[in-house]
């Protein structure tokens, strides 16, 4: 059985909840770095909205560690990642956000697979306790899943 939506043309927001070592740290990420809006919250978790999707932080030190990489591309991409697929002028944008705010990249800003079905631009960083990121884009977003 294949996971499908079975609303054609409406994308279910995902949740992913995730560890950080410090709530204020990630609210500054999330919010101010990032620009997410802050939903509910308590003094263990904060939900935010990433491009319409809930992200929750969770207060858990003890569980934020170096992700494991796997080479894609000729980069070292982190295994436990997560991010979003923006148009492709949204990403352009973010990227030229994110490096006049001196974010450090694990992977620069770049189209990788280029001339090849999946020909995609992306950007990885982590955030304060870090959680690696991934931000993409396609020119054709039909592509998304092109083999």
């Amino acid at each position: 059985m294949q996971a499908l939506n079975t609303n054609p043309g409406l994308l279910s927001p995902f949740h992913v909840a995730f560890p950080v070592h410090d709530l204020a740290q990630a609210r500054a990420f999330y919010g101010g770095t990032l620009g997410c809006p802050e939903g509910r919250s308590s003094e263990e978790w904060i939900d935010f909205n990433f491009y319409g999707h809930q992200i929750v932080a969770h207060l858990a030190p003890g569980e934020t560690r170096e992700a494991q990489r796997n080479t894609v591309d000729d980069h070292g991409v982190p295994v436990r990642h997560f991010g979003i697929v923006l148009p492709m002028a949204e990403w352009e944008a973010l990227a030229k956000r994110l490096r006049a705010m001196a974010v450090r990249f694990l992977i620069e800003p770049y189209v990788r697979f280029k001339g090849q079905p999946g020909e995609q631009a992306t950007m990885f960083f982590l955030d304060p306790s870090g959680n690696a990121l991934e931000i993409k884009a396609f020119s054709d977003i039909t592509r998304l899943f092109a083999r």
